[in-house]
């Protein structure tokens, strides 16, 4: 078991006061909780004309978002307002009738079926990273957090556009997204606190500057696609659904949701994975074991992801420690009565992935970093409802597989090629804006791997071995 406890924030002695919450423009989502936050089933509060209600056990969030989702389907007023802006009536954020259809349309295409297809892609971007890394001087310091994310840009540019899409305008996206978590209003005081839409709210020109980069690039590529006709990738395929084609508008907000999801929540569990495994020699040691056991030395394929166990255990442990939306909130459609306690018709309904992930209840160790939990037969495995890092009932990341399995071979990808350790000086912290990220940098020095499958030597200057991959 690794000893390792990554970095959290400070727990506080007592809660927050609602004064203090309010007057609070630095206080971070992360560091709001008491100490008892990881002990109770259920809390609530009321915030003027708004009650919340977090719910903090298996029964609950069974409740609210399996046994009564339809009561709990519509997302947050917080959450639509600061992502509206960017993803207009997207499937992330949209509900009713919207919702279904649009769920109808791109569940199929995210299917476990295509994963072969998506998998050459993910394997191929990862390959071409490694060859970056190997052609780096020794111990060159390179921002993760950065790589991860034009990484995963990368695929799902790919896997949603084909190759039109281009390194450039991916890097421009990345950005923009970057800057528009920096500057969307996630607190939303008057969503918040109940108050009539008509209150003012506050509005960032950066943040609508930064969907508007965005939308040209989106619009753009899409109408290259239209252009060039049938072309294997997310989009064409939704150009080509029966039951009812997308207009511009509508296919570009699934794109940018698509893009959105796909790109960020993997590159944030990726870097998160790599800065654990440089804290945790005997879990990397593992990693290595295993990778050098199933791999040698080729590259990942979809058949071997189920035989990379330990690998997908460290992806899953990652993902309880930094679930990367540590926050799911609902609107209640109308009264309900969750462990006893009534819940009024409009109240924020919300699971924590940062505290249910972390619940003394239900973990052993919550705060260790302990990859074995995930592995078959483990007496620590999850109860069931206390990991949720892709949500949980009908409104489940449809791209679940597509995530998990991206994340697994691209791990699997580098690190079979290479090591990574945190900068000297670097000071690693868990901060939420939309997502969790491991602070706006994460400097790490990379070195190739020294040791081979059974035990040969590779010289750091020695070629990574390659193999063609179609990219779709």
């Amino acid at each position: 078991m690794s000893d390792f406890i990554p970095p959290f924030p400070p727990r506080l002695k007592a809660p927050p006061s609602i004064l203090e919450l309010l007057r609070s423009r630095t206080l971070d989502f992360l560091s709001i909780w008491e100490e008892k936050a990881f002990e109770h089933q259920t809390m609530s509060m009321q915030l003027l004309a708004r009650q919340i209600f977090i719910c903090n056990s298996p029964d609950s969030v069974h409740h609210a978002f399996i046994a009564q989702a339809e009561s709990f389907e519509r997302k947050s007023p917080q959450m639509r307002n600061a992502l509206s802006p960017l993803l207009g009536d997207g499937l992330f954020i949209s509900d009713g009738e919207t919702w279904r259809r649009r769920r109808r349309m791109v569940a199929p295409i995210l299917h476990t079926r295509h994963l072969g297809q998506f998998t050459s892609v993910m394997v191929g971007t990862a390959s071409e990273l490694a060859d970056q890394w190997a052609a780096l001087p020794p111990n060159s310091t390179v921002d993760v957090l950065k790589a991860m994310a034009q990484l995963t840009a990368e695929i799902i540019g790919r896997t949603i556009f084909g190759q039109t899409i281009g390194a450039a305008r991916t890097r421009e996206v990345v950005e923009a997204f970057s800057e528009y978590q920096k500057h969307a209003d996630q607190r939303d005081l008057v969503s918040l606190l109940g108050l009539p839409s008509f209150f003012p709210r506050r509005r960032s020109g950066q943040t609508a500057r930064s969907a508007a980069r965005i939308h040209a690039i989106l619009d753009e590529v899409i109408a290259e696609l239209r252009i060039a006709g049938a072309a294997d990738s997310v989009v064409s395929l939704l150009m080509r659904e029966e039951g009812g084609a997308l207009d511009a508008a509508a296919l570009r907000n699934e794109a940018a949701v698509l893009f959105m999801a796909g790109h960020e929540t993997t590159a944030n569990c990726l870097a998160w994975a790599w800065y654990l495994l440089s804290q945790a020699p005997a879990v990397e040691a593992r990693l290595h074991l295993e990778l050098d056991a199933v791999l040698g030395e080729r590259l990942p394929t979809l058949a071997d992801v189920p035989r990379l166990v330990y690998t997908r255990a460290i992806i899953e442990e990652t993902l309880r420690l930094y679930p990367p939306v540590p926050l799911l909130a609902r609107e209640a459609a109308r009264e309900d009565v969750i462990r006893g306690r009534r819940v009024k018709a409009g109240a924020l309904v919300i699971v924590v992935p940062w505290l249910l992930h972390r619940h003394r209840l239900y973990w052993r160790n919550p705060d260790h970093f302990m990859p074995e939990r995930f592995l078959p037969g483990s007496p620590d495995a999850p109860v069931k409802y206390t990991y949720v890092p892709f949500s949980i009932g009908p409104r489940t990341c449809a791209g679940l597989s597509f995530g998990l399995t991206e994340a697994i071979v691209c791990l699997a990808t580098l690190a079979r090629l290479v090591t990574l350790r945190l900068a000297p000086g670097a000071v690693v912290r868990p901060v939420c804006h939309l997502t969790l990220r491991p602070g706006d940098h994460l400097p790490m020095v990379v070195s190739a791997r020294q040791a081979g499958p059974a035990g040969m030597e590779r010289s750091a200057a020695a070629p990574l071995l390659r193999c063609p991959v179609a990219h779709g």
